[in-house]
Parts: C-alpha cells; sequence; structure tokens
C-alpha cells in the first residue's frame, strides 16, 4: 500500500469522514507545504504519547488531572454528566457552571451493543461513594437524542440510592428561532420549562 493510500485509509478512520473526503483531505496535506505535515505528524504524536482521561472525570488531558479536577475553586457538591469529553469545553465555555464534570464515554445504545457497562457509569458510582455524601447535585447532560433521554432515566435510577438532587439540563426555544419553525417537541419542553419574568 503507498504512502497517500494508507494516509487516505487512516483519515477515512475519522467520525464523519467518507472515502471520497478522506482522499481529499490526503491529497490536500500532500499538496501543501512540507512544514504542515511536520506540524501535523509531530501534534498527532504528542497527543498519542501525553493525553490520557483524567482519572477523575475521564476528560482528556496532559496533566495528572484535568485543569477542572485540579482547579481547588471548583465547586466539589456539584457533577455534571456529559456523554463526551469535548462537551466539557461547551459548558465551560458558557462561563457559569463551576461545578466538577464526569463523562461517560458515549451513551446507551443497545443497537450499536453499547450498554451500561461499557460507559464509565461504574466510576460516577465510584465518585459518590468516595464523596460520603458531599455531592449534593449531580446535573445530566446528556444530548436530547432517543439514546441521550434513555442514558439520563437509566442515570436517574441509578442516582436513587444516593441523597442527592438529580437535575437535567433545560430544553427550550433557541435563541434567534422563529416560533413556526420549531418542533413540537421543543416547544412542549420550552413550556414545561418557563420561569417568571
Amino acid at each position: 500500500m503507498s504512502p497517500i493510500e494508507n494516509l487516505t485509509r487512516e483519515l477515512g478512520k475519522l467520525p464523519g469522514v467518507g472515502a471520497k473526503t478522506s482522499l481529499r483531505l490526503a491529497y490536500h496535506l500532500v499538496k501543501g507545504p512540507r512544514d504542515n505535515l511536520r506540524r501535523l505528524a509531530s501534534a498527532l504524536e504528542l497527543v498519542a504519547d501525553r493525553v490520557h482521561p483524567c482519572p477523575a472525570c475521564g476528560n482528556y488531558c496532559d496533566a495528572e488531572l484535568c485543569p477542572v479536577c485540579g482547579d481547588p475553586s471548583r465547586d466539589r457538591e456539584v457533577i455534571c454528566v456529559v456523554e463526551e469529553a469535548y462537551e466539557v469545553g461547551a459548558i465551560e465555555r458558557a462561563g457559569r457552571y463551576r461545578g466538577l464534570f464526569h463523562v461517560l464515554g458515549g451513551r446507551l445504545s443497545p443497537l450499536d451493543g453499547i450498554g451500561p457497562d461499557e460507559l464509565a457509569i461504574d466510576a460516577l458510582v465510584q465518585r459518590l461513594d468516595t464523596a460520603g455524601g458531599r455531592v449534593k447535585e449531580v446535573i445530566l447532560a446528556t444530548n436530547a437524542s432517543v439514546e441521550g433521554e434513555a442514558t439520563a432515566v437509566y442515570l436517574e435510577g441509578v442516582l436513587r440510592a444516593y441523597p442527592v438532587r438529580v437535575t437535567r439540563l433545560a430544553r427550550g426555544i433557541p435563541v434567534g428561532s422563529d416560533l413556526e419553525y420549531i418542533d413540537g417537541t421543543t416547544i412542549a419542553e420550552a413550556l414545561d420549562g418557563r420561569r417568571e419574568m
């Protein structure tokens, strides 16, 4: 197999990258300056050598603990549960949340063979056990998909055994949207989650 075919095959393993896109990406990389290729290869090698899941929450980091878990000013009474590590960044960019995180590493999906044992649910339970009652709230921030909802319902059942408040992210109408284009489920969730002005 030629180096370009090998690169194309490896790029094609990325999510959302099909055969045509991986071929275009490979030729784009080859066509560009060699220094760009070397920097990309170096960055990938550095990630492979140094980045690992945080032993506390499952977020990716290159230190003993991720920046959130290592920050003593974070509220340790609240844990926000997300499906994937990149969702930690989305919540952090909002600038409102000051608690801890827990990364599940996916969502329940029986059709894909992903059950509770494939997710970091046991690690969440272990965190609650070792916290000795110090965690007061667990926010379930799974996605609003069928699998995300099923995961949240399953976690809510698991968390009933603990003296914690279990909450779910609010759902509703995105800012800048017109009501006529919003689906009925979203409108219903927005009505359920309405608040005083």
